[in-house]
């Protein structure tokens, strides 16, 4: 066989092990983005080495600072990292499409579904407790090492907590990022992220452009056709254009597209957003749920259902990953300045904060209401930290410890 053969292959089995690693987590990853960069760290810096934890959390700050969804950022990261773009591809489709395609299916009979997966889901807001408790633990042995780098931890999650929303999530990467030029400078912080991604400059400025072309195209298209298929795209880029913080932040920009706009009565939106709280993977495949009520709406049925959540799907996902594309290797470049590294501490340091902020505010606060709760979510700890165990099996434990705790 040829040298070129064996790459050939080499890279196809590292695009399947990409694939299958991120279908996995995909179909594990239960409590929002934090709890997804939670079950990141754990299956792919802890347990397959794939990078460090520098690196990772290095990656994680900047997908903090773009719009989109930062779980789905990283991944995709992580994917083109380890596998080039299809890899990047393979992790998106991945871990995107088990809660994608369970909620387009849902999507005719989500009124009924979330109430009956009120038990299952606590148990699974309990499993997250302990995820994050293990990443903030994991993550603050290695980003937290000194005494300022703490401190600046410290002060991440008091901005987080007390001024709450985006605005303290960002203010308080600014204020770990400021701390880090002035206190770590003297240390020896190693260059994490440069060798990483290898996208070009090129490739980034046309990531840029198609952002751009999109954002401003898209409304026009909708207007001179008054096709469906244009207005769920539109209607849907732009929210993901927009939305800063990921996650829950996208609800208010996806119901006045939907609901406000006449697509999608109030009582269908918030019946999805309960079932979506159900699934695993990233919020932002409630966009498929919202595709198919939208075709529905419309008196579409069978394949143009599918057809019309897909394109939702698609469309809410795409700003903040052209957008990520297009800032890694100005990020990269960047990253080999000593004087920047020692920015990166910081904010990383920050990361750890604004980590173990969400720890307790939303998921603790609103996982545990009871002993037993507590009980539950410290045995799943346990399970990771001293025995080891991996993260699907967590998940079993604490969907069962849920049903069995009752709503």
């Amino acid at each position: 066989m040829s040298p070129q053969h064996d790459r050939d292959r080499n890279r196809m089995a590292r695009v399947s092990e990409v694939f299958r690693v991120f279908l996995l987590l995909g179909l594990t990853a239960f409590g929002g983005p934090v709890a997804h960069l939670g079950y990141f760290r754990t299956e792919l810096v802890d347990k397959r080495r794939w990078l460090s934890d520098a690196a990772y959390a290095d990656l994680v700050a900047l997908c903090q600072f773009l719009p989109g969804p930062a779980s789905s950022q990283v991944g995709f990261g992580l994917g083109l990292m380890r596998a080039g773009w299809p890899g990047a591809l393979a992790a998106w489709l991945a871990f995107t499409l088990p809660s994608a395609l369970a909620l387009v299916l849902l999507a005719t009979l989500a009124s009924t579904a979330a109430g009956s997966l009120a038990a299952l889901l606590h148990g699974l807001k309990v499993v997250a407790v302990a995820i994050i408790a293990h990443a903030v633990l994991g993550m603050a042995r290695n980003l937290c090492p000194d005494r300022a780098r703490a401190s600046m931890a410290l002060l991440a999650a008091a901005l987080v907590l007390l001024l709450g929303g985006l605005s303290g999530q960002l203010l308080a990467i600014m204020a770990g990022a400021l701390a880090g030029a002035v206190w770590c400078r003297h240390l020896a912080i190693p260059a994490a992220v440069a060798p990483l991604f290898g996208v070009s400059r090129g490739a980034a400025v046309v990531a840029l452009g198609v952002f751009v072309v999109l954002l401003a195209g898209l409304p026009w298209m909708a207007t001179l056709t008054a096709q469906p298929g244009w207005q769920i795209l539109d209607s849907f880029y732009r929210a993901g254009a927009l939305v800063f913080g990921g996650g829950h932040v996208v609800l208010p920009l996806l119901e006045a597209e939907t609901v406000q706009a006449g697509h999608i009565g109030a009582d269908a939106f918030l019946a999805g957003y309960g079932a979506t709280q159900a699934v695993p993977g990233p919020l932002f495949t409630f966009a498929g749920f919202l595709g198919a009520e939208w075709a529905e709406g419309l008196g579409a049925s069978g394949t143009m259902i599918w057809g019309l959540a897909g394109l939702a799907l698609v469309a809410v996902f795409l700003p903040g990953l052209l957008l990520l594309i297009a800032v890694l290797p100005f990020w990269q470049w960047a990253g080999q300045w000593a004087g920047l590294r020692a920015v990166m501490a910081g904010a990383n340091a920050a990361v750890v904060g604004i980590l173990g902020a969400a720890l307790y505010q939303p998921v603790f606060t609103s996982a545990i209401q009871s002993s037993a709760e507590l009980v539950l979510a410290l045995l799943c700890f346990v399970l990771l930290t001293a025995w080891k165990a991996p993260s699907w099996l967590v998940v079993l434990v604490g969907a069962g410890g849920g049903v069995l705790l009752g709503p």
